[in-house]
């Protein structure tokens, strides 16, 4: 597997499933109608924030994409985030794990002195559990903070790692 920078030629093929993953309404706070000029514009992110994809070494096939970038601006600027969408045809290979240790990676040889993701959906277990593996810690939980589409209000989870 390659992760490489992402370009405007590989939405084409991120969007069909960056458009299922948020229509479905399980994982991101997006919204679930989002279209897609504006998902291409929130998550194709320009320098020195970054968007990456990963490809299958041999047929350079889009598995799965990050975009990493602070998290505040100004006196927070200093703690990045990171956001995964991993094609489900291709779950379970091992490409989330090795985008979140890229986004890590980054962020670190970028000066950042820690991550936080804002917005964890607790029902999300296997995001947790890769997170967790990676060095993140849930910080705390907004209750009710997610309304998933059939296992009602739920919590949003901060999570956080030192670099």
């Amino acid at each position: 597997m390659l992760i490489r920078e992402a370009n405007t030629e590989d939405w084409p093929v991120i969007w069909p499933f960056f458009h299922k993953i948020v229509a479905a309404g399980e994982t991101f706070t997006y919204p679930i109608d989002l279209g897609e000029e504006q998902g291409r514009d929130w998550w194709l992110l320009p320098a020195p924030n970054r968007t990456v994809v990963a490809v299958d070494d041999d047929a350079g096939t889009v598995l799965g994409t990050a975009k990493m970038n602070n998290n505040h601006m100004g006196n927070g600027s200093h703690i990045a985030s990171a956001s995964y969408m991993v094609d489900p045809a291709h779950s379970g290979q091992g490409v989330g794990r090795a985008l979140c240790e890229y986004t890590v990676e980054w962020a670190r040889a970028a000066g950042f002195r820690a991550m936080q993701f804002n917005a964890v959906v607790e029902t999300n277990v296997h995001a947790v559990k890769l997170y967790r593996s990676i060095g993140f810690e849930v910080l705390g939980t907004l209750p009710e903070g997610f309304r998933h589409p059939s296992k009602g209000y739920v919590g949003l989870h901060i999570m956080h790692r030192a670099l």
